[in-house]
């Protein structure tokens, strides 16, 4: 199909307003002045900010594309995401607030600082920092893919996709380089603005334009593909998969290092617990964007690529304004999320391999300017491997939700646990990432979810070899486990006293 001008203009006109937007706001000279300025920006974002950008960050080009895309493709099955991130937003009502004050109170920028002052291994924080660092790079590949896709639906005939591409994310790169994480956090607020009244319009109109309205278009679904509407109960992806995916990416959801940056960001555990509550609203949106995929099913010629499913649909039903601002929706949907990535993942590079591992007498300076850097390294070897390897996307960014819940007990367990000891957790991490990699490989899942084995047994190997190692952990102490369950214990019966 042809592009429309008037739609990649106006696509053109927002995104890059958007990032001089990003430049503005890292205008002051404080947003770079250390690793935790820059990463986390100081800790002073109240609640609605840190809502605005974790739901930027967790809410990718790929949740709109890529939910589109499957349930067109294969119906029900999308509506795993509505489950999985109802389960993340509950459990991390309980957790990270308690995270969060470790992370305050000893200035811990990833999970890994985390790993490693709780456990005082360095190993285990290095494990911690590759495994967040190589399952991430795929993610920012399917930002990449986002926003080509889009480029391509909207400026075939007018502009070198691949070229815009890049010098996009060099743009982003740039930004986020000179802003840390101030430049995505404000430019967070115009994306999930755009998000929103987008969504909820296309959702609204495009069954009246094709269909008369809501209620024939529900009609014509269970007349004519009632396939769509109902999860299968046998095959590989059928209610076993669905319950499996479901609760590994909800256990997954606050480990990628790009969550968590946002995380740290807040000025108080409170404003977490506030966000665990509102944060599902954004399920409303997810609702209904899989819906868009069931009336694509209908409206695309048969044969349609499923990935342009969103995009093409969207084409034949607006004109050149409305496709632009839809169209520039998903792209800064590629971009924002991109920028928050690569700052979790510098941050675990430079912090937890380069500084302990490389030169552990670097100076803070020199350490934050490696780390702003680190971003050119991030998104590049982002952009070589996603026009390597573009068919492999979809399929290791699944890979790494099932590699990512694998260090969920290594932080989870120990904030609560005080007697979980580090080579357990170590074999447990170890033994869970073998397990899914091997399922992966083999593809003998058995209709379950491949990161729920490999959790299955990193679980049980932490349950079953905790005690053999226990004696070396019950007596031992540092700062970090002194916060969690010596001054806990106290604040607990100084309480009871008083009651």
């Amino acid at each position: 199909m042809q592009g429309n001008l008037t739609a990649l203009l106006i696509t053109v006109f927002i995104v890059l307003t958007v990032v001089l937007i990003g430049f503005i706001a890292g205008r002051d000279k404080s947003s770079r002045s250390s690793v935790e300025e820059w990463s986390v920006g100081g800790r002073r974002f109240g609640p609605l900010l840190v809502w605005l950008l974790v739901g930027a960050d967790l809410f990718t080009a790929y949740t709109f594309l890529g939910l589109t895309s499957t349930a067109y493709s294969s119906g029900s099955i999308a509506f795993f995401a509505i489950p999985y991130f109802i389960i993340g937003c509950f459990i991390s009502y309980f957790f990270l607030p308690k995270l969060w004050e470790v992370s305050k109170k000893h200035k811990l920028t990833t999970l890994a600082d985390y790993a490693k002052g709780r456990f005082d291994s360095k190993f285990l924080s290095l494990l911690i920092a590759i495994v967040g660092v190589f399952m991430l790079i795929p993610y920012i590949d399917l930002q990449l893919a986002g926003i080509q896709d889009t480029l391509t639906v909207a400026g075939t005939g007018f502009i070198n996709v691949k070229v815009v591409v890049i010098v996009s994310f060099f743009l982003v790169a740039l930004y986020t380089f000179f802003s840390g994480i101030k430049g995505p956090t404000y430019t967070a607020i115009i994306k999930d603005i755009l998000v929103w009244v987008i969504m909820l319009f296309l959702v609204v109109s495009l069954p009246i334009i094709h269909f008369g309205g809501w209620g024939s278009m529900i009609d014509k679904l269970v007349v004519e593909s009632p396939q769509l509407l109902t999860i299968p109960t046998t095959g590989l992806k059928g209610i076993p998969w669905f319950l499996t995916a479901s609760i590994v990416s909800g256990l997954a959801l606050f480990m990628w290092a790009h969550a968590i940056t946002g995380v740290f960001t807040a000025k108080s555990a409170d404003a977490l617990r506030k966000n665990a509550i509102y944060l599902p609203l954004y399920n409303i949106v997810l609702l209904l964007v899989i819906f868009l995929g069931f009336y694509a099913f209908h409206v695309l010629p048969e044969g349609s690529d499923p990935r342009f499913a969103l995009l093409h649909l969207i084409q034949m039903s607006f004109g050149g304004v409305l496709q632009g601002l839809a169209y520039s929706t998903i792209a800064l949907a590629s971009l924002i999320p991109c920028s928050i990535m690569a700052i979790g993942a510098s941050n675990l590079f430079a912090n937890n391999i380069y500084r302990d591992f490389i030169n552990p007498k670097v100076e803070p300076a020199k350490l934050t300017m490696i780390t702003r850097s680190m971003v050119f390294v991030v998104i590049g070897l982002a952009l070589i491997f996603g026009m390597l390897f573009p068919t492999a996307l979809v399929s290791l960014q699944l890979l790494g939700v099932s590699g990512m819940v694998q260090i969920f007990p290594a932080i989870v367990f120990s904030l609560f646990w005080r007697n979980q000891t580090k080579e357990a957790t170590i074999i447990g991490l170890i033994v869970g990432l073998i397990v899914t990699f091997t399922v992966y490989a083999t593809g003998k899942t058995f209709g379950i979810y491949e990161g729920f084995w490999g959790l299955l047994a990193n679980v049980l190997s932490l349950v079953i070899l905790n005690p053999v190692f226990v004696k070396n952990t019950k007596h031992k102490t540092n700062p970090i486990i002194d916060q969690l369950f010596t001054e806990q214990q106290g604040l607990e019966m100084e309480i009871r006293k008083d009651a």
